[in-house]
């Protein structure tokens, strides 16, 4: 068999994780934490590409890495246009739209301009995203609200519930696409994604908009209550805006974004903690409900993954109301590497055919 060599980069806010493959054998590993003192000279995101860059390269050569020996080179996806699911090759729209910020600006939306850069310097090799958080393949009932100007946007762990509804597929003997799955990803965010035969018919906007709360985010909120208080003058709109994204949820009502500390609370007594980590259980295992319904009640298989599936607690309790709809899997953590590893794999051993960003 053929090996194929891959540097999977994947950039977050204060920190830029990288690793290597030999096919699916990690060769090498390294997670750089990014000190407030690096990031103060760049205003934006996007100023930090050079550095970014560079830090990398320096980490492979440290490591002994033979780059010249790289055959595809794989950024997490960014705030792009809203996409179909897939392998994408990075393209000069692609780049474009990452550079601009087209729907926001994030540490993500650097994995493709320096994959692109870094592959444009080797002899052979190609440079993709996969998967971005803008994957959006709702049905158009699912988009509709109340407000004509206010559709439901998709903007979930794409990366994350993709993978573990193939890897749910696989150790069963099917085919993701041959399936109907429910996937709640838990952790900073919250998405509950209705998987339809391999495609994500209705899922929550887990950056801002609606669904359960989170550790960091206050999901759905009461509608007067919430335009009560942006006119009330007390908050700015940045205020306000940090109060659903940020400082909402768990950070709200109990000081912590952690539900591993959450749950210790509980264990010492706290009824108060108790009570707040119940609700946000609870919320979740509504919005698994809700995608049953979405699904007509064929449901192969509703999967637990994220960091906050490690939690005894949040498992037992969202297990109690949902396991009567379908068998339920628990995939704790989110192992962003390896998915985006085995997407970049597909495209150059062409088992998939990569999509092109328009």
């Amino acid at each position: 068999m053929k090996i194929f060599r891959v540097l999977v980069i994947n950039p977050g806010s204060t920190s830029t994780k990288i690793a290597v493959y030999d096919n699916e054998k990690s060769i090498f590993l390294k997670n750089i934490k990014h000190s407030n003192e690096d990031l103060e000279p760049f205003n934006t995101v996007a100023a930090q590409y050079e550095f970014r860059k560079e830090v990398i390269l320096n980490e492979l050569i440290q490591a002994d890495i033979d780059i010249e020996r790289i055959d595809g080179i794989i950024g997490r996806g960014g705030l792009v246009k809203p996409i179909e699911s897939g392998v994408y090759a990075v393209n000069e729209a692609l780049k474009h739209d990452l550079r601009v910020g087209i729907l926001g600006e994030h540490a993500s939306n650097l994995g493709g301009l320096i994959a692109d850069d870094i592959a444009n310097s080797l002899p052979h090799a190609k440079a993709f995203i996969a998967d971005p958080v803008v994957v959006d393949e709702l049905e158009d009932v699912a988009r509709v609200t109340g407000c004509p100007s206010m559709p439901r946007r998709s903007i979930f762990h794409a990366l994350n519930q993709k993978a573990v509804g193939r890897l749910f597929a696989r150790t069963r003997g099917f085919v993701y696409e041959e399936l109907n799955l429910i996937v709640a990803h838990m952790g900073g965010g919250i998405s509950i994604g209705a998987h339809k035969e391999g495609k994500v018919v209705d899922v929550n906007n887990a950056l801002s908009g609606y669904g359960p709360f989170s550790p960091e985010r206050a999901g759905t909120l009461p509608t007067g209550a919430l335009i009560d208080a942006c006119f009330s003058g007390e908050k700015t709109h940045e205020e306000m805006n940090k109060l659903v994204n940020g400082n909402g949820g768990l950070v709200a009502h109990l000081g912590t974004n952690q539900a591993y500390e959450v749950e210790k609370r509980i264990k010492a007594g706290d009824k108060h903690a108790e009570l707040v980590l119940s609700a946000m259980c609870y919320q979740i295992a509504k919005a698994i409900g809700g995608c049953a319904a979405v699904l007509k009640g064929k449901v192969n298989g509703i999967i637990l993954t994220g960091g906050i599936a490690h939690d005894d607690f949040v498992i037992k309790y969202i297990k109690e109301r949902v396991d009567f709809i379908a068998p339920v899997a628990v995939y704790p953590g989110e192992d962003e590497m390896t998915a985006l590893m085995q997407n970049g794999l597909s495209a150059l051993r062409e088992e998939v055919e990569c999509r092109v960003y328009e």
